[in-house]
């Protein structure tokens, strides 16, 4: 008769849900050390060609950057108008085109160039830049585009480093 039916199983048989035993390290396994450095991560390189613009996303992004550039041309013209005024610029202007020659004339720049004529040619002008300027980024796009498919495009090489 057989009592291994009845008797306890051996210690050394893994128990459900027990963690696996780990290898103990040992000092001498070779040449190899215990503990390795851990892997240098590779540089992923891409190279990508821009073969196309779309045009209309370009004209967006001119468009507004044309915006930001009239407003602030019409702030810096009349900031200069306002400086120019405070530091007597207008007075020593009147002074020197009386000198010139119209003596019997009292010539008024600043009431020729008042800041509202300023402000209105600033914005007029900067209003013109915008249909300009979108005007020439739509064509410089159309332009890239015809140019793209006869030469490939522009290469781009992205990286992650």
């Amino acid at each position: 008769m057989s009592t291994n039916a009845s008797a306890p199983k051996s210690s050394s048989a893994p128990r459900k849900g027990a963690a696996r035993p780990q290898p103990r390290p040992t000092a001498t396994r070779g040449n190899k050390p215990l503990v390795r450095p851990a892997p240098r991560s590779k540089v992923r390189r891409a190279r990508l060609v821009v073969a196309k613009v779309d045009t209309w996303s370009v004209a967006k992004l001119i468009f507004l950057l044309s915006v930001a550039l009239g407003i602030v041309t019409v702030v810096a013209t009349v900031i200069l108008w306002l400086v120019m005024q405070t530091t007597g610029a207008f007075d020593g202007l009147n002074e020197l085109i009386s000198l010139l020659g119209t003596t019997g004339n009292n010539i008024q720049i600043d009431q020729i160039l008042s800041l509202g004529q300023v402000a209105l040619f600033a914005t007029i002008i900067s209003v013109f830049n915008v249909v300009l300027l979108t005007l020439l980024g739509v064509i410089a796009a159309m332009l890239y585009n015809v140019a793209a498919k006869l030469v490939g495009g522009i290469g781009v090489t992205l990286t992650d480093d």
